[in-house]
């Protein structure tokens, strides 16, 4: 099994910065971006509505904000100097605000462009991440922003690990283990998880020890994908961990 992603591979976001002025490059640049506008789109629709928007005008801005990021010529504004793609899309969402005027932010409802379907994230199930009410009321928007955007990146890894359980028949062994992934060993009953498995203790801690393992070369390759430096990785990684401390 690969424990750690091959760092110097080419990411989304070193595509993205590489492709941003070659016109060979353009259009496996644009995709490398909507796929992570995609991915990474709930933090800047949590930062809208904590500086103080009602969720019907922060639809309509986040939706503005991305059609102006792939449309444009973002990246060559940009203060790409920033290098993660966290750091540069929470700096241009500010900027966006700070421009952003009645006349101009308002999407016409039901109208063509529309980058995320909101019918389909309103149906979406609760995150697995819980995030407390007091911290969403009480964040600055630029630490909720952060917030979200670690969420997401545990809520994709453990996405991928659930899909790599299904593809193996493994799917049962996932639901029952993954609420223990990132649990404390004292706080693991071995002996009741074997029980609701049919199999031996030993097996069961083989196996968790197995899943715990993909899940942190999954969170790791997460961002990966967002860091133009592979150096970067490890600095990146320890700042999401403390936004998730400071938000649940």
């Amino acid at each position: 099994m690969e424990l750690e992603p091959r760092l110097f591979a080419t990411t989304r976001w070193s595509l993205v910065l590489c492709g941003a002025n070659s016109d060979s490059d353009e259009q496996k640049c644009r995709e490398a971006l909507a796929e992570l506008c995609r991915t990474y789109w709930r933090p800047v629709f949590s930062y809208v509505c904590r500086r103080g928007y009602s969720a019907e005008d922060a639809q309509d801005l986040t939706q503005d904000f991305f059609v102006m990021v792939l449309e444009s010529h973002w990246l060559l504004k940009a203060d790409r100097s920033r290098g993660r793609f966290r750091s540069l899309l929470l700096k241009s969402v500010q900027n966006f605000l700070h421009n952003v005027s009645d006349k101009n932010r308002r999407l016409k409802r039901g109208g063509v462009v529309e980058f995320i379907s909101w019918d389909a994230w309103m149906a979406e199930a609760p995150s697995q991440l819980s995030i407390s009410s007091q911290a969403l009321g009480t964040l600055a928007p630029e630490c909720l922003f952060d917030l979200r955007w670690a969420a997401t990146v545990v809520e994709q890894a453990l996405r991928r690990l659930r899909e790599e359980c299904e593809a193996k028949g493994r799917l049962r062994l996932f639901e029952t283990l993954s609420s223990y992934l990132v649990a404390e060993r004292g706080e693991t009953s071995y002996a009741s998880l074997a029980a609701s498995l049919g199999i031996e203790d030993t097996m069961v801690k083989k196996q968790l020890h197995n899943l715990r393992q993909r899940y942190r070369w999954l969170v790791r390759d997460e961002v990966t994908h967002t860091v133009e430096n592979p150096a970067d990785v490890d600095d990146e990684i320890r700042h999401l961990c403390a936004a998730l401390a400071a938000g649940t």
